[in-house]
C-alpha cells in the first residue's frame, strides 16, 4: 500500500511538471530579429565648391625698400644746422633740408670768382680796343702806298684769343664755385624714412663722408619665391614691365601686428630674371604704394581701428596673396579630400568612385582644381586609407 502510493505522488508530480513545461513553451516571448551590421567602412565627406574669379596664388615674402640711399657730404666744411627730423625712424618729405654746412668760405669763392670774372671782362674789352686802334693804323698805312702784311701779334689777335680764355676759365670757376655754395644744404631725394645717422652741429665732414641712410616710404617691395606651378597662374607674368601703369595684377599683403590683422593693396611689378640659387624658385616682386597711410585692419571693430593702421616696415615678414588667372570653371575643395596621385573619392549613393583631378593652386586649407566634377558632390575627407571603384561606404552611423 505504501509503495503505490509513493508511485501515485511521482506521477503527479511527473505531470505536473510536463504541464508547466507546456505552460511555459506556448507562452515563451519571441526573439527580438537582428540585422546583420553592414562592413562598409564609414567615411566623413564634405562638398565640392565652385570656384569664381581668379585664382589666389599665396605667398610670402620680406618687405624692402624700392629705393635705398646713402647721405654723404658734396663738400667739406663744418656743420651748422641739422633738421630734427633727420634721425632714425624720422620721416621726411621730397626736397626737405636734412643738414646745412658752413657756407662762409664757399661765399667768399664766389665773390672772388665773380671779381676775377669783371676783371677778366675788363681786361677783354681793353685788348679788344688795342686791337681795333692796330687796325685803325694798319688801314691807314696801307692808304699811304705801303705794303706789307702786319703780323697776328701787331693786330692783338693773340692778346685777344688769350683774355676770352682767360674769361671762360674765370666764369668756369664762379660756376664751380656757385655750384659748391649750392650744396652747403643737403636735401631728401625723395619722401622718406631714416634709417640711420650719424651727424651732429659742430661735426666736421668731408667731400663724399657717409652721414645717414634713407629709404624711399612712397613705395615698398615684397619679393615672393614661387614654385613655377604657382607662378604659371600669372597671367603675362614675363610681359610686365617695372612701373607699368596699363596693365596691374593685384596683390594683397598681409600682415599681423599685435593680435590685429592688416591688409595692404599691392601689385605685382615684375619677375626677377634669374631663378632663386637655393630654392629654384620664381621671385615674384610686389609693389605697395603708400606703405605708411594705406593699410586696413581686417575685420576691425570699429572705424578709429582701421583709421590706425601701423605702417609696413622694411624687414617685416608678410603674407601675399595675388589674383592668379581666371579659368572657365574650376573647383574648390577641402586641402584633406585630394588624394596622391591628384584624385578625389567622389561618394554618390554609398558607392565610391575615384575621379582624376587637375591641381591648379594649393592653400592651407584648400585646393583649386579642374576636372569630371559637379558643385555639390560629396567627396571622402577621412575614413578609408585606400579605395576602389564601386566601393561601398557608409556617410553616417
Amino acid at each position: 500500500m505504501g509503495r503505490r502510493r509513493s508511485f501515485l505522488v511521482a506521477g503527479i508530480i511527473l505531470v505536473g511538471c510536463f504541464a508547466i513545461a507546456a505552460i511555459l513553451v506556448v507562452n515563451r516571448p519571441e526573439t527580438a530579429r537582428q540585422e546583420v551590421p553592414s562592413r562598409a567602412p564609414f567615411v566623413t565627406t564634405d562638398s565640392v565648391m565652385s570656384g569664381e574669379g581668379p585664382i589666389p596664388i599665396y605667398g610670402g615674402g620680406t618687405v624692402r625698400p624700392y629705393a635705398e640711399v646713402d647721405v654723404t657730404a658734396e663738400i667739406s666744411g663744418r656743420v651748422v644746422w641739422v633738421n630734427p627730423s633727420f634721425q632714425s625712424g624720422g620721416l621726411l618729405s621730397t626736397g626737405e633740408v636734412l643738414f646745412r654746412i658752413d657756407d662762409a668760405d664757399y661765399l667768399g669763392r664766389v665773390d672772388r670768382a665773380r671779381a676775377n670774372v669783371a676783371a677778366q671782362e675788363v681786361e677783354l674789352m681793353r685788348v679788344t680796343a688795342e686791337s681795333d686802334i692796330a687796325k685803325t693804323q694798319f688801314e691807314k698805312w696801307e692808304n699811304a702806298g705801303n705794303t706789307g702784311q702786319p703780323s697776328p701779334l701787331a693786330l692783338w689777335e693773340p692778346q685777344i684769343a688769350a683774355a676770352e680764355a682767360a674769361l671762360d676759365r674765370d666764369r668756369a670757376e664762379l660756376v664751380e664755385a656757385e655750384l659748391h655754395l649750392s650744396r652747403v644744404a643737403i636735401y631728401s631725394p625723395f619722401m622718406a624714412a631714416v634709417l640711420s645717422e650719424s651727424i651732429a652741429v659742430g661735426q666736421f665732414v668731408s667731400a663724399g663722408q657717409n652721414v645717414g641712410r634713407l629709404y624711399s616710404i612712397d613705395t615698398v617691395e615684397v619679393v615672393v619665391s614661387l614654385p613655377d606651378e604657382s607662378a604659371a597662374l600669372i597671367p603675362g607674368l614675363w610681359g610686365l614691365r617695372p612701373s607699368t601703369q596699363s596693365r596691374r595684377i593685384s596683390a594683397r599683403v598681409n600682415a599681423k601686428y599685435g593680435e590685429q590683422h592688416y591688409s595692404w593693396a599691392g601689385y605685382v611689378d615684375r619677375a626677377e630674371a634669374a631663378l632663386k640659387e637655393q630654392t629654384r624658385t620664381v621671385e615674384v616682386v610686389i609693389r605697395v604704394p603708400r606703405p605708411f597711410t594705406a593699410g586696413l585692419a581686417l575685420n576691425a571693430e570699429d572705424v578709429t581701428q582701421s583709421r590706425s593702421a601701423p605702417p609696413l616696415l622694411i624687414g617685416k615678414f608678410v603674407n601675399v596673396e595675388i589674383d592668379g588667372m581666371v579659368p572657365d570653371q574650376y573647383f574648390r575643395v577641402r586641402r584633406s579630400a585630394l588624394k596622391p596621385d591628384a584624385e578625389l573619392w567622389v561618394v554618390s549613393n554609398d558607392v565610391l568612385n575615384r575621379v582624376p583631378v587637375q591641381v591648379l593652386q594649393r592653400s592651407e586649407d584648400e585646393v583649386f582644381l579642374t576636372g569630371p566634377l559637379e558643385e555639390g558632390q560629396q567627396v571622402v575627407i577621412s575614413g578609408v586609407r585606400a579605395a576602389i571603384d564601386g566601393m561601398a561606404v557608409r556617410t553616417q552611423l
